[in-house]
This record gives structure tokens, sequence and C-alpha cells, in this order.
């Protein structure tokens, strides 16, 4: 393959996942009202559409059409900044997931990921981290008492829960020896789901401080301090409006969804089987790449449902019960996990 292919190839591949992305965005909202209507015993969208299908189309082009309005007193550059970083990194994470199997694509190309990085889990970790910059800017640029208070709770929210959420996969790094996604994946491969890092790795410790943290980091309920309408009308966000308010909206979503695709990665198997290697064989290159996407894609759902679940059975916590919760538990928790599995790998 030239390296004029593979440019084209590049780009294809970002441009296909950035659609994907932003589909699966727009329909993980549709998936959230549906789920949390059956919950409150009521319909959710239902006018637009067979089943209220696209409702995501139009609400999107009524986030184009609305009036953009700017107060005043705002801070115009970096008011204007900080939804893009939001959104941008949001977007930017999903370049070093990789969904499918490798070297199915001409001349050994990698189809399902854009990016094979040999840190790809650092490299996750540090974009979701620069997200925290946007939501603070955004606070701050827009000279509101409610919004600056929401963007203090968002960065002491996610400074706190990221530490807990690091720590919680460092067992699993342990185990696998490397900080490359698709290393962790192949490690978990051998015998389904009796290898993957959840179950045969017991790393089920280091799955509840990392499902713990992660919706606090994705601002979710019940953690969803920073922009509590009870308290702060909107949060960070109150003076946003149109796309700008869209795209953290977009963002929110987008990190949960890169969020599930870290967990299938490093404690689902990620494409892989629950029952072993049952992957046809690579004659027909179709089946053999649509195989692994489908458990992938139902892993991630599975933990979008979960998500949803929650939001719609728990009440929000206090400030500082959110607070505490972090420091007090997750982090000693974290810690002790990671002396376990040293202690187990070293008998072993």
């Amino acid at each position: 393959m030239t390296i004029f292919e593979f440019f084209l190839w590049s780009l294809l591949k970002v441009a296909v996942v950035t659609v994907v992305m932003l589909l699966a965005v727009a329909y993980t909202v549709l998936l959230e009202r549906k789920l949390v209507g059956r919950i409150q015993n009521r319909w959710g969208p239902s006018r637009v559409g067979p089943f209220g299908l696209l409702q995501p189309l139009v609400d999107g082009a009524k986030s184009f059409l609305k009036e953009d309005l700017i107060p005043t007193g705002v801070y115009k550059p970096l008011y204007l900044l900080a939804p893009i970083i939001s959104l941008g990194c949001a977007l930017l994470s999903i370049a070093v997931v990789p969904f499918g199997e490798p070297g199915i694509g001409p001349g050994g190309l990698d189809l399902f990921e854009i990016s094979n990085v040999n840190i790809g889990l650092l490299v996750i970790l540090g974009v979701t981290s620069i997200g925290v910059y946007g939501i603070a800017l955004a606070g701050w640029s827009s000279n509101n008492k409610y919004s600056l208070l929401g963007a203090l709770r968002s960065s002491a929210q996610l400074i706190s829960y990221e530490l807990a959420l690091g720590l919680s996969l460092v067992g699993v790094v342990l185990r696998a020896g490397s900080l490359n996604l698709r290393v962790i994946v192949e490690q978990q491969a051998t015998r389904g789901f009796a290898t993957w890092n959840i179950f045969g790795g017991f790393q089920f410790v280091a799955f509840f401080i990392y499902l713990m943290a992660a919706y606090a980091e994705t601002n979710r309920s019940p953690f969803d301090l920073p922009e509590a309408e009870s308290e702060l009308t909107g949060g960070y966000h109150t003076e946003y409006s149109s796309m700008k308010f869209a795209m953290f909206f977009m963002a929110e979503y987008g990190n949960m969804i890169t969020v599930g695709c870290v967990a299938t990665l490093l404690f689902l198997g990620g494409w892989t089987s629950p029952f072993g290697n049952l992957i046809p064989p690579p004659g027909n290159i179709l089946v053999h790449a649509l195989f692994p996407i489908f458990w992938f894609v139902a892993k991630v759902f599975c933990f979008l449902f979960l998500y949803v679940w929650v939001r719609g059975t728990l009440p929000r916590f206090r400030y500082d019960q959110l607070m505490n919760f972090g420091w007090r538990y997750l982090m000693p928790l974290a810690m002790l996990n990671i002396v376990a599995t040293s202690l187990w790998l070293a008998y072993r």
C-alpha cells in the first residue's frame, strides 16, 4: 500500500468514525429518553417518525435554528472556546479505541481503529482530562455566579474522581503488562468470559470503582452536581444557548460512549465473544469483520443501559457526600486493589 492510499484510508476511517460517533450520541439521547420514560410509566418520544426514531434529527435541527444569544458581560474568546474544547476532547478520545479484529482491511490495514498506539489507555485518560478545561472556562467566562459555582464543583469533582478512576485501571495494566488496548483485549480472549478481567482476572472491585468514578467523570446522575438545576439553575452552561449548549450536551453523551468503550475493552473482553472464540474463519471477510463488532456494540449498549437505569433510580447526592465518597472510600479501595493484584501476580 502506497503512502497516498494509506492517507486516503486514514481520512475515510476518521470520517466514518466521526459520523458514527455523532449518530451514536444522538440515538443515545433517544435511548435515555425512551428508557427513563418507561421507568416513569410514560411513553417518551413517540411522535416524530416510527416509534419516535426521527426525534434526534428534529432536535439537532432545532439546536441549529434556535437564536444564538451571547450575554453582554461574558469574556467572549473563552466563552466561545469552551464548548469546542469539551466536544473536541469527547470526539478525539475515540481515535485510539479498537472496535474489532486487527488487520482485516486491504494490505493488513486496521479497519476498526483509527490509530493503534502503544499507550492508548494513557491517551484516553489524558484527552478526557483536558475536557475539564472546557467546563471550567465556560463557568468562569460566563460572568455568572451560578456558572462559576458549577465550574468549581465540576473541577473539584473531576480531579477527585479521576484519581480513583486512574488507580482502578492499574490492576488491569499490571495483569496485561501493557497500556496497549489491543494487548489488553487479547489477554482476555482465551476462554470467553471466564478470562475477562472482571471475572477471571478478579478485577470486579476495580470495575466497581471505575463505574462509580465514570458516573462522576461524566457528570451523570447521581453525581450530576455541576449542573444541578435545583441549586445552580443550569450550572456551568447556564449562559449558553442554541448550538453552543448542544455542544456541551453532545460532549456529555460522547464521554458516556467513550467510558463504555473503555470499560468493554478493559473489563469485558472487548470485541471477543463471551462464549470463547466463536468468530468464523476468515473465509468470509464480511462476517469475520462484523461478528466482533456485534459483541463490542452489545457490551457498550449494556453499559449505557446501566447508565440510564441508575439515572432513573437513584436521587442526586449532596456535594459533601460526593466528595467524601470519592476520597474516603474509592481512593483507599483502589489502592488496596492495586496491592492485592500485585500480591496475586507475585504469588502466581
